[in-house]
């Protein structure tokens, strides 16, 4: 049996100038169910839950969230909501231990409860032994994992996280990731956005593809998966631009589809498994070393890429110059 729905859109439109922000936007949100805005940098992921969480206002569409309708009072359900945005909202002079504390204050939580509720939070995220130093002394890593903090310090059944892993290193994007699967374990509703495929793949039971503002397909991931289990995948490292060589690839496995993935990379692609090893004596009689030869899994990105059109090696490309990891 379907557990109700929590976050319901119906036709969400934002523009900023000449540019369509968010396009005819709907979807729902189960409870207890982590979601996923799925989408390339600019796609209109913020600007959504900039709007869901009442920090901007729709120029058209509906939204109710646990069944009070916020486009018409943006504020009225922000009491179940918990918000973590894609940079820390947190006061930099303020130490770790009083600025969760200052958090619950504005949520009316009692001194005693807050001070109660701070300690156990600063525990669990593993920031104990950081309460008592300056927020703006804090890695990128632990000002991420204080922000969550802050934002659920009220105990919300909702909780909204913008990029939640964007920027920091990978051992604090593990940890983050954990506390995220905690929550929902929990039974927190949880909405995230990313643009980093694996995490969606890792988090996530639903997720939505948006670009430019729409969204081109929203589904459980075990369902948007199932276009690609029966493909099989191998991806061949050369040298000597031999990925230029893939037209002439194609016409001599014509069971075979060869993509250029980079100058020294092609990969292959087939309904049936794939021998490399004739796919190699080729190259090679053509003059091209090939390195390496592996077999890829089916993935997320595989989907993402064959139903939005976005190569998913520009959003590693973002990730990369962000200097996040997943």
């Amino acid at each position: 049996m379907a557990t109700p729905v929590i976050i319901e859109t119906r036709g969400l439109t934002k523009r900023f100038g000449d540019v369509q922000a968010v396009a005819g936007v709907d979807f729902d949100v189960h409870e207890g169910e982590l979601f996923g805005f799925l989408g390339p940098n600019g796609a209109g992921k913020t600007t959504t839950i900039n709007i869901l969480t009442g920090l901007a206002r729709p120029d058209s569409g509906e939204i109710l969230i646990s069944g009070i309708n916020c486009a018409k009072n943006p504020k009225a359900a922000q009491h179940l909501l918990g918000i973590v945005p894609d940079e820390s909202n947190l006061y930099p002079e303020l130490t770790g231990f009083e600025n969760l504390c200052f958090c619950a204050a504005l949520y009316g939580m009692r001194k005693t409860e807050r001070q109660t509720r701070a300690r156990e939070l600063l525990d669990k995220f593993g920031l104990a032994d950081a309460a008592d130093r300056r927020f703006s002394g804090y890695s990128r890593g632990m000002k991420r994992k204080l922000t969550i903090a802050a934002g659920i310090i009220h105990n919300p059944p909702i909780l909204f996280l913008d990029e939640p892993t964007t920027g920091i290193d990978v051992v604090s994007a593990r940890q983050i990731r954990q506390l995220i699967k905690d929550l929902h374990r929990a039974g927190t509703t949880i909405f995230i956005t990313t643009h980093y495929i694996e995490e969606a793949e890792r988090l996530c039971d639903r997720i939505a593809f948006i670009v430019r503002g729409r969204i081109v397909q929203t589904d459980t991931v075990a369902n948007l998966m199932q276009p690609v289990r029966g493909i099989h995948s191998m991806l061949i490292s050369v040298s000597n631009s031999g990925a230029n060589l893939c037209g002439e690839l194609a016409a001599a496995f014509p069971a075979h589809n060869f993509y250029s993935v980079s100058s020294e990379q092609i990969r292959v692609e087939s309904a049936e498994p794939v021998s490399v090893g004739p796919i190699v004596r080729f190259m090679e009689d053509k003059g091209v070393e090939v390195s390496e030869a592996r077999k890829l899994q089916p993935s997320l990105e595989d989907v993402f890429v064959r139903i939005t059109g976005v190569e998913a090696d520009a959003m590693r490309k973002e990730k990369e110059k962000q200097g996040g990891g997943v």
